[in-house]
């Protein structure tokens, strides 16, 4: 993806840390701002998806060992590998 140039205001104390992060990782400062304006996008995206799409069966609450170990017996009865859906 071909870069864009774009100008922004920055504390000098930020730079200060971005230079030395970018001496310390041997990599550039433009690199290190580059990372930084990825996640500051990321963080602000609107997916158009919710991150919890399915719906799953069950009480709410951690299974204890024994409904493991009986739901593993019965899809390895059944011939399904456990963990795997129906």
């Amino acid at each position: 993806m071909p870069l864009k140039r774009t100008n922004v205001y920055a504390d000098s104390e930020d730079l200060a840390l971005i230079k030395e992060a970018a001496q310390r990782r041997g990599i550039s400062e433009a690199e290190i701002i580059r990372q930084g304006i990825h996640l500051a996008a990321m963080a602000h995206r609107v997916w158009d998806e919710p991150l919890f799409s399915r719906t799953f069966e069950g009480t709410g609450r951690t299974p204890t060992r024994e409904t493991v170990r009986d739901a593993v017996a019965d899809a390895v009865q059944r011939g399904e590998q456990p963990g795997t859906a129906a």
